[in-house]
């Protein structure tokens, strides 16, 4: 309800305050926990994080404390999102020269285990997000990397579905789900890229504007 704000840090803690007083409710910290990225399970009181120590946590906001670890990866763990009906949460990898730099689906409901892991960066995978389910879509993730490409993947079957190399931008930094055919990319050379998928015979991802 944007009532409470949850931050991490790289000092190994994560911390919850209060929006309107700004005044923090809780903190928690765990060695060697080097947070690289928060994001709220929509309608729960869960936090998914994702750490340098290649673990992915769900934490309980209430008392701030780990309700769950998964598996720890073989790489540095760069970013982590909820899926919006809070089913799945996604976490991207660490890599380099083709090794490492997966994304990877967790399923949030009782298993609570790894579902599948989507592979072809050749570099880190800096960001990954669910894309709001659309009428011509199915159910699909976006990635980016430092190899300076977008990959959209069906969320399902693990294929990758369209790639789009942002030549001259350098490494990407982040990904954001404006809608189910629209996202917003920041790169380290060349600043904020709209993309747009476009459906026809194929589906394509283009580069409509840059700020």
């Amino acid at each position: 309800d944007g009532s409470q704000l949850c931050t991490g840090s790289r000092d190994n803690s994560i911390c919850r305050w209060d929006t309107a007083t700004g005044e923090c409710l809780g903190r928690a910290a765990i060695s060697r926990n080097l947070v690289t990225h928060l994001c709220w399970v929509p309608g729960e009181p869960y936090i998914i994080q994702s750490s340098e120590d290649k673990t992915i946590r769900v934490w309980d906001s209430r008392e701030l404390q780990v309700a769950h670890s998964f598996p720890a990866k073989q790489h540095l763990q760069t970013c982590c999102d909820a899926s919006p009906d809070g089913r799945y949460c996604l976490s991207s990898s660490s890599g380099s020269a083709g090794r490492g730099g997966e994304a990877t689906l967790w399923d949030l409901r009782q298993t609570r285990s790894q579902v599948r892991e989507y592979k072809g960066h050749f570099q880190t995978t800096t960001s990954c997000v669910f894309l709001p389910w659309g009428p011509a879509l199915t159910p699909s993730i976006a990635t980016s990397s430092c190899d300076s490409t977008v990959k959209v993947w069906d969320r399902d079957t693990g294929a990758c579905l369209v790639t789009l190399c942002l030549e001259g931008s350098g490494p990407l930094a982040s990904l954001a789900a404006c809608d189910s055919s629209t996202l917003l990319c920041a790169s380290s050379a060349s600043g904020i890229h709209l993309l747009r998928l476009r459906h026809g015979t194929s589906l394509a991802l283009e580069e409509v504007a840059a700020f």
